[in-house]
């Protein structure tokens, strides 16, 4: 050990927080904790960020949870949303489709999914890490830990040289083969499908337009190219079923391309990434043990049908963000028992949806070209948790645990703007449509928006359009309470503000 290690971790400066895993679900818990003040290490096994495509769709949901981030911006500038696929079929008929868009819908910022190579989405929340004072420990594996009362003592291995780490909380973001699950004892459920294969590698690509998503559709399987945005790449899928040459080769992938295809004018060169993928389908019994929680690939691995993996993870550690930084602050630990409640079942839909667009991929042949809004995860929400409050009728269309709707046209005293830019910044918000009190503001903060007839606080909206009142159903006294990660809290049409008071107080 070195001189460092020997030292006692009560005499070392311990993190809150030791994030194992540095892909984009660690990535995205880092910010969130490096946003809310709360000391952690982020910690990555490879000596670098990792190269390759892997998951490249991102879903307009988790484009909201990068718009209040802050990366938004550089994510898009690197994509392309609501790319069209080119679908052949064997007998050469063509075939364009594009994606289902929500255009024009004031409460929905991002209408469509977005493609972009996940390497760039690490790269932006690489980035956004760095500007809130944080990096990633390249370089640096979990060896083992212990649990105690008080936390998780870990020993992690960097150049040969071990360390020492003691930490409130253990974060496993360190996927599919996670370490941190095997050593926590938590189950992984599910099943290996050693059957269904696919080939994927970035590559370059001539002979091809890079207008839209190319794909043939052929008997054995198939076969497409993804143009991948703020690159000179493809993404290319091929479907390899029993008996047929896994080889990773540039030579095979050709072999592939030009058989079902029926084309020998497009040339492949250039592979950056490949792998091969087998289908695996499984899900943790729970997501955590004691002080030691799962996110990400390590909780949940299903096909990438649908483009939902990437998506989960980084919405998993959105959820569990805030939580610690909740309790660290003095909130009551019994709050981080809602991560699993509301997460696990959101991870089984997921897994549930992904199944479907496999099957049907396997069926046609071809991945779905009728992509629609099952697929961007604005529907998933919380409703029934611990952490909701309302007193609308069950048949109401917005209701507490579901996602909290943008709205646009707002006036205030510094010009116009959508909610989203007022409630972004990890902390809960409180829209008020009637005169509200003063409410005690949790450790966290809490900001209230009032709409009134003509601002004159910057806490002032006026709902010039009234997309505001329309999005959340508002009568003259509604309360909407926003939790952190864009959810409702609590709803109180009857504008209780002591509903919002012993909120507060139930979560401590």
């Amino acid at each position: 050990m070195t001189d460092s290690t020997k030292l006692s971790p009560q005499v070392r400066n311990a993190p809150t927080v030791l994030i194992v895993g540095g892909g984009p679900t660690g990535l995205t818990l880092a910010c969130a904790l490096a946003r809310g003040g709360v000391s952690f290490r982020l910690i990555e096994a490879v000596p670098g960020p990792q190269p390759g495509s892997r998951g490249k769709g991102v879903q307009p949901r988790t484009l909201e949870v990068f718009d209040d981030l802050g990366i938004v911006e550089r994510v898009i500038a690197n994509g392309r949303m609501a790319m069209p696929i080119r679908s052949t079929a064997p007998d050469g008929r063509v075939t364009l489709s594009g994606a289902e868009t929500l255009k024009d819908r004031p409460d929905v910022p991002y209408p469509a999914s977005l493609i972009t190579p996940e390497w760039r989405v690490e790269e932006a929340l690489r980035l956004r890490l760095a500007e809130l004072g944080g990096t990633v420990e390249f370089g640096t594996a979990l060896h083992s830990f212990e649990q105690s009362d008080e936390g998780v003592s870990a020993v992690v291995v960097s150049g040969g040289e071990t360390e020492a780490i003691t930490a409130r909380w253990l974060v496993g973001c360190d996927g599919g083969h996670s370490t941190v699950r095997k050593q926590a004892g938590i189950a992984f459920e599910g099943e290996t499908r050693e059957e269904i294969r696919m080939i994927v590698a970035d590559v370059e690509v001539d002979g091809l337009d890079r207008d839209a998503w190319h794909m043939w559709r052929h008997e054995e399987g198939l076969v497409n190219l993804c143009p991948l945005p703020s690159t000179n790449a493809f993404q290319f899928q091929a479907g390899i079923a029993p008996g047929l040459d896994t080889e990773l080769s540039l030579a095979n992938m050709q072999s592939v391309l030009d058989h079902r295809s029926g084309r020998t004018d497009i040339r492949l060169h250039d592979p950056a990434w490949s792998s091969l993928w087998r289908a695996n389908i499984r899900l943790v019994d729970r997501y955590r043990e004691r002080h030691v929680f799962l996110a990400g690939d390590a909780a949940h691995i299903h096909s990438p049908a649908g483009g939902q993996g990437m998506n989960t993870g980084i919405q998993d550690a959105y959820n569990l963000g805030w939580k610690l930084v909740a309790v660290a602050q003095g909130a009551s630990p019994a709050l981080l028992d809602s991560y699993e409640a509301e997460r696990r079942p959101v991870a089984a839909g997921v897994l549930a949806l992904s199944n479907a667009r496999l099957k049907q991929t396997l069926e046609q042949k071809g991945i779905p070209t009728n992509r629609d809004a099952s697929t961007t995860q604005l529907s998933v929400g919380y409703r029934g948790s611990a952490l909701t409050r309302d007193d609308r009728e069950e048949s109401a269309p917005l209701r507490a645990g579901d996602r909290a709707p943008d709205a646009t046209k707002l006036t205030t005293v510094e010009g116009e703007r959508r909610l989203f830019d007022l409630t972004c910044g990890g902390q809960f918000t409180l829209l008020s449509f009637g005169s509200t009190p003063a409410v005690a503001a949790p450790a966290s903060g809490l900001r209230t928006l009032r709409a009134v007839g003509q601002p004159t606080d910057p806490d002032d909206i006026v709902d010039t359009e009234g997309h505001l009142a329309k999005a959340y159903g508002a009568a003259d006294r509604t309360l909407v309470l926003i939790r952190p990660d864009g959810y409702i809290a609590l709803i109180s049409d009857a504008g209780d503000v002591s509903a919002v008071s012993r909120y507060f107080d139930a979560i401590g």
